[in-house]
Formats: C-alpha cells, structure tokens, sequence
C-alpha cells in the first residue's frame, strides 16, 4: 500500500535505490509500484529525496535503461557512468509528479488528501479518524486521532485491508493493544475476600 505526500506539487512514491550493480553505474532497486516497466521507461525522470549534503540534491534523475538481473530490478541512469557515481545516489528515493485531480495508477495506492479525514474503523466501530500520512523510508504510517491522542497505524496490507475513499472510511484489523492499552495480569487487583475475623452467621 501506499500513499502520496501533499508536497507542493502531488508526487508519488515510486521507488528507492540500495546497491550499486556492477562497474558501470547501475543501481539495484526496492520498487514502490506495481507497474515497474510502465514507470522506469527510458526518459522518465523522477524528483530525488536525499540529503542536502548529497551532489544530486535538487536535481532530476533520468532513466536511461531499466532491466531485470537475476530477479532483481536494476537501473542505469543518465549522469551515472560508473560505481562512484551510483554510490552517490545509495538510499535516494524516486518520486514522481501525479495530478491531484486523478488517481494513483498504482494498485492499492491513494494520495495523501484522499486518505486524511476518513473514519477508522475496526470490528464495525469508529475508532477514530485519519489526520495525516507519515512517510518513512521502510513505509508509511497512518496517523489516527483518537479522541486526544494519536495512534501510529502501519499502513500495511495486514492491518489495513481496505481503503473505501468513496464511503469515507479505512478498515483495520490491528494486533492487540493498538488502540488500547492491554491490561497487566500482574497488576490486576485480586477479589477482596471476605474478613475472618467476621462470622457471616452472626
């Protein structure tokens, strides 16, 4: 699953690059769309998340030829003729601008606007409400409001099995204690038990 952050311009997260492959500037990818060939075709460019010290911060990066090894994806990029330069862009994640007005042409992909302020429910109870997306390297969390408090919901698959953006509502099965606090046995005050020293017959 995943979702888009509200950034200026809408983008879509598409990807990040790990390891550099061979000697002559690829890059092994962890793809964030279900539609990879569609997206990393020769020409596309992608909006770059690095950090402000990295030599391609504020710059686009291009495609110059997408392929599988070993069932793995893997990309060259224009400007990456060699492993030092591809190196430079390890842990980079790959954006990509979409309209607001359409949808993810993803699969299972929602931008961040169509997520906020829709009802949470599990076991057919509201539990709360959507109030942002937070988007990490190894995924993205829902952040829900219940009542003055905010619960961080992983925005998986197993616990977050539907998205119903036109009846306003996300469904979510979370393990225990996610949205409550589970009782301590060992903190559990025993039944009193009666007073010896009264005689209940008395």
């Amino acid at each position: 699953m995943n979702a888009v952050p509200p950034t200026g311009k809408t983008q879509l997260r598409v990807g990040r690059l790990v390891k550099a492959h061979g000697l002559k500037g690829a890059i092994k990818l962890e793809l964030y769309t279900d539609d990879p060939e569609g997206r990393f075709v020769p020409g596309a460019t992608f909006t770059l998340q690095v950090p402000e010290s990295s030599p391609w911060h504020g710059k686009p990066l291009t495609v110059r030829e997408f392929r599988w090894m070993n069932s793995h994806p893997v990309a060259f990029f224009e400007g990456v003729e060699d492993r030092d330069a591809a190196e430079e862009l390890i842990r980079a994640i790959l954006w990509v601008d979409e309209d607001m007005q359409a949808s993810p042409a993803e699969e299972d992909a929602w931008f961040d606007h169509q997520l906020v302020g829709l009802d949470v429910v599990r076991d057919g109870e509201t539990v709360g409400k959507v109030a942002r997306v937070d988007h990490l390297p190894a995924q993205d969390l829902l952040i829900v409001k219940v009542r003055d408090e905010e619960v961080l919901v992983p925005f998986v698959k197993a616990i977050v099995p539907e998205v119903d953006i036109a009846s306003g509502r996300v469904i979510v099965t979370p393990p225990a204690g996610l949205f409550e606090e589970i009782p301590d046995e060992a903190d559990e005050t025993p039944p009193a038990l009666p007073d010896a020293s009264e005689d209940p017959t008395a």
